[in-house]
C-alpha cells in the first residue's frame, strides 16, 4: 500500500512538471561530490532563484537518492507542506529542513545518522511559477 502510494505521488509529480512550462528558474547544488563517515551528518545544500514575490506555497520539491537498483525518495514538499508519506523508509526520522531558507532560495537538508547505502546521487527537482528544473550531487559515505 505505502508502495503505491509513493508511485501514485511521483506520477502526480512528475505530471505537474510536466505541465509547466520550464521558464527561468535556475537550479544549482552548492557542492557536486560530498564525502561523510557513517553516524555522522551532512547538509546537501541546493540554490535556485526565487521570484522576488515566490511563496513557500508555491514551491514544489522532490529529492532522490538515485542508485542502481531504485530510487528512493528523500525529501518531497508540495505546495509548501512537506509530505512525509512519501519519503522512503531508509530517511524516515533523519532528515530536516529549514523552511525560512526556502524564501532565500536555498534548500538545505540535513541528514543525520547517515548510513553506507545511503552513498549514490542525489536529484533534486524545484518547481515555482518561475518554471522548473533539476541539479544533482553524489554523497559516498564510509564506515567508521
Amino acid at each position: 500500500m505505502r508502495q503505491t502510494i509513493k508511485m501514485i505521488l511521483r506520477i502526480l509529480l512528475l505530471i505537474s512538471f510536466i505541465s509547466c512550462v520550464s521558464g527561468s528558474l535556475v537550479v544549482n547544488v552548492t557542492q557536486t561530490h560530498y564525502q561523510a563517515e557513517q553516524n555522522h551528518s551532512i547538509t546537501l545544500e541546493w540554490t535556485f532563484t526565487p521570484k522576488p514575490d515566490v511563496s513557500i506555497t508555491s514551491v514544489y520539491i522532490i529529492c532522490e537518492l538515485v542508485t542502481d537498483l531504485r530510487a528512493s525518495v528523500l525529501f518531497h514538499l508540495h505546495e509548501g507542506v512537506e509530505v512525509s508519506e512519501s519519503q522512503d523508509q531508509q530517511f524516515s526520522g533523519r532528515v530536516q529542513f529549514d523552511r525560512d531558507e526556502l524564501r532565500e532560495g536555498r534548500l538545505r537538508l540535513q541528514v543525520s545518522r547517515l548510513r553506507t547505502d545511503d552513498s549514490g546521487r542525489y536529484d533534486c527537482t524545484i518547481r515555482t511559477s518561475d518554471g522548473w528544473n533539476t541539479d544533482v550531487c553524489r554523497l559516498n559515505v564510509t564506515e567508521t
